[in-house]
């Protein structure tokens, strides 16, 4: 079990962000870090909030690892190596592709679905 709650609060203008909470009232504030592919991101911004045992999270995004595909990055406690949570952000063609065969998934399973109704509807009025 961890000492640390990470949850996600926004994604916004290039900065993800979040609420760590001290599980273990007695832990001090982490020493976290964020690596992209298994590369460490130099930059994150850890403030205490008005709250105890709480802190605000803030991972800003280099623009340069913004590209087609899916970017994955993980955020974890140096101290034990444990990862409290984890974020993709998936851009370019990746995601056209992906919606356009997600929707044509679900227009073929709609289609089925009208067919087996109507199946079900003539039937049911022969009885």
């Amino acid at each position: 079990m961890s000492a640390f709650e990470l949850s996600k609060t926004r994604l916004f203008e290039g900065v993800w962000e979040g609420i760590l909470t001290a599980v273990d009232k007695e832990a001090g504030q982490p020493d976290l870090g964020v690596t992209h592919l298994e590369k460490p991101l130099g930059e994150l911004h850890l403030k205490e909030t008005d709250k105890p045992n709480q802190w605000a999270l803030r991972v800003p995004i280099p623009v340069e690892l913004i590209g087609d595909g899916a970017q994955t990055f993980l955020i974890f406690d140096k101290d034990t190596g444990e990862t409290l949570d984890s974020f993709t952000i998936i851009a370019g063609d990746a995601v056209t592709d992906d919606i356009r065969a997600e929707v044509a998934l679900l227009r073929a399973e709609l289609d089925m679905l009208k067919r087996a109704f109507r199946r079900h509807c003539v039937e049911t009025a022969q009885s």
